[in-house]
């Protein structure tokens, strides 16, 4: 099936889809009204007061090309959610947010230490998200749309609290918080530096997603896997620096690469942000097409909803659009999505059995593959 040939209702079959999100940042995903609204309690000076005009802005901005510049758009929405109450707002909406688009179940991340400006406990954090995050699961279940959202704390790999956030995790492994990972700027601050906070998370058999391979290379992602012993990669695109495919469709692979894809490490791809940051061309030219036909496993997902103006529908809607994904492969890559979140391997299950192909035109059907 070519983008030509692709059913009317597209963007309603892929909003009605039981969706899997794996990359997800809290702080990136805030609605541009509710900036505006807690800016003003706050006394925060936001680039404009107009609602329509900020998520514009934020989109713009993000969009320089730089992973530095894109991180700076986080000054405004950090800034709002320094309160319990703030907190507790955002991650509420986001869950009704995420719920509207589809999405069954979800893994926000976010740096609990980048919450601590009014002086709110790195527990008082957790707390007041997870609140949150089960006001909005009950207010969507009322809706009609049930969705479970848990959370995953990340440590800024620019700072020196990894061990703090490691031990924080663990503490609340049994409250809602199903894995670690670091962020922030990728190049020059290497998961070495944070060798024993991984190290504490191993020997407490508590999993680790790592950003890398978005805005550094190979070794940055070597680092996340043997080092962090991450089991999934954040991005993880720049892999394809290590697959070649041969003119015979044959595909040639470097020891890396292999060790990625013959293991299974899934790939938490988020196309729009990465066209933003300057880790692909575009979406058509993306390298998760690439690193889906060679086998790796891919996941999609949407990293910063504001900066990128996007949900999960619209990526998913992208790559069919433009990299010439069918419904198949959208069907597949959120089974793929399902069986490698956070839960344990009953829970995965239950999600994949929830995971149904959508309404598609008469003659386009065939069958997507249920995997477990």
């Amino acid at each position: 099936m070519t983008p030509a040939d692709l059913p009317d209702g597209l963007d309603e079959a892929l909003r009605a889809l039981p969706k899997v999100l794996l990359h997800d940042h809290l702080d990136g995903g805030l609605r541009p009204a509710t900036v505006v609204e807690l800016a003003a309690a706050t006394g925060h000076d936001l680039p404009t007061t107009d609602p329509q005009e900020l998520g514009r802005w934020f989109v713009d901005a993000a969009g320089s090309g730089s992973l530095p510049r894109y991180l700076e758009t986080f000054v405004h929405t950090l800034a709002v959610m320094q309160t319990a109450d703030g907190l507790r707002r955002v991650a509420r909406e986001a869950v009704l947010d995420l719920a509207a688009d589809g999405v069954v179940y979800a893994e926000e991340r976010y740096a609990p230490e980048q919450h601590q400006q009014a002086g709110l406990t790195l527990q008082q954090v957790v707390d007041a998200v997870r609140e949150g995050l089960a006001e909005g699961m009950q207010l969507a279940a009322a809706d009609g749309h049930e969705i479970r959202v848990v959370q995953v704390l990340s440590a800024m790999r620019q700072a020196d609290r990894s061990g703090e956030i490691a031990a924080l995790a663990l503490a609340n492994r049994d409250a809602g918080v199903v894995g670690f990972d670091i962020a922030g700027p990728e190049e020059g601050f290497p998961p070495s530096l944070h060798a024993a906070a991984f190290r504490l998370l191993r020997d407490a058999s508590f999993p680790a997603t790592v950003h890398a391979g978005e805005a550094d290379g190979l070794d940055s992602i070597a680092q996340a896997l043997h080092v962090a012993g991450a089991v999934r990669l954040g991005h993880g695109v720049r892999v394809a620096d290590d697959v070649q495919e041969g003119p015979d469709g044959t595909w040639r692979l470097g020891v890396l690469a292999h060790w990625v894809r013959d293991r299974r490490v899934p790939l938490e791809v988020c196309p729009s942000s990465n066209v933003q940051t300057g880790a692909a061309a575009s979406v058509a030219e993306h390298p998760v097409t690439l690193l889906r036909r060679a086998g790796f496993e891919v996941t999609i997902s949407t990293d910063n909803r504001l900066q990128s103006g996007t949900s999960l529908s619209r990526e998913l809607g992208l790559l069919v659009r433009e990299a010439g994904w069918t419904i198949d492969d959208v069907v597949d890559v959120t089974l793929t999505a399902a069986q490698h979140t956070f839960l344990n391997y009953d829970e995965r299950r239950a999600l994949v059995d929830r995971i149904a192909r959508p309404e598609v035109a008469p003659g386009t059907e065939s069958p997507g593959r249920h995997r477990a």
